[in-house]
């Protein structure tokens, strides 16, 4: 039995404002069984305060030391390889927020700008768009949150993090160097360390085959896929990639309590 269980939120654990059938159940179960739950999303749009707020409001009471998001991956990332960066974020103002929180300096001038970070934005405009062009052109470093496409919500998915990348690639000519969230191997470890746990003795749950279910086979962990969110059988079915559990959804996890 597995000791620890990573879970994706968006499209396995909720969507929108919306509780997935069986997630209170299945998660309750598990910590009372001893079990060490994590709660992983490469979203940057919330603060991990955020997502335990939400979860706890949506019947999984969580604290934020439970959550793992692109945000506190890419702080801790940025504060060992590039301490005391000056640092231009195409993000939204929680993310914003939270690398003036970490200590990072922040500026829009492109002469200052050492390293670019794109993250998934619903504000992204042409005079953020210019700001990073000009910096990168310059030299800046380029590095991204997340390599999402699209972002499930209730009744459709919206543009993701990989849109944002491929405008600065197409214009810049510059590949982006690292991106942090899954299935980043760096994600993977900050994970594993907040859990106290090695890979070999833990489950990830999630519904995105090439980030989900590509992270954990890489990292020599256990992964389920559930049908709930971005992925369908069809997907599944042309995919090289073999998860070692497939779920309806969360519910089913039951069969492994």
């Amino acid at each position: 039995m597995y000791q620890g269980f990573i879970f994706d939120l968006d499209g396995t654990v909720y969507l929108g404002e919306r509780l997935l059938p069986g997630a209170e159940r299945v998660i309750r179960r598990l910590r009372e069984g001893g079990k060490k739950v994590v709660f992983l999303s490469n979203k940057p749009l919330y603060t991990r305060e955020d997502y335990a707020a939400k979860l706890t409001r949506l019947g999984v009471p969580t604290t934020p030391e439970e959550v793992v998001n692109s945000t506190f991956v890419l702080i801790r990332y940025l504060g060992k390889v590039a301490p005391g960066a000056k640092v231009f974020v195409m993000g939204e103002l929680p993310f914003v927020a939270e690398m003036v929180r970490a200590g990072f300096r922040l500026t829009e001038n492109p002469e200052e700008i050492e390293i670019v970070v794109a993250a998934f934005d619903r504000t992204f405009d042409y005079r953020k768009y210019n700001i990073a062009f000009q910096a990168i052109k310059r030299g800046a470093r380029f590095i991204a949150t997340n390599p999402d496409r699209t972002c499930p919500v209730e009744g459709g998915e919206l543009p993701d993090c990989a849109g944002i990348i491929a405008a600065l690639e197409a214009v810049t000519l510059r590949k982006v160097e690292v991106v942090v969230g899954k299935p980043s191997p760096i994600t993977v470890a900050v994970a594993l360390e907040v859990m106290g746990l090695q890979a070999a003795d833990c489950l990830l749950v999630g519904d995105r085959i090439e980030t989900d279910i590509r992270m954990a086979l890489e990292a020599g962990m256990k992964a389920a896929l559930v049908l709930s969110g971005v992925t369908d059988r069809k997907t599944l079915e042309a995919s090289t990639l073999r998860p070692d559990h497939v779920f309806d959804g969360i519910a089913d996890l039951e069969g492994l309590l």
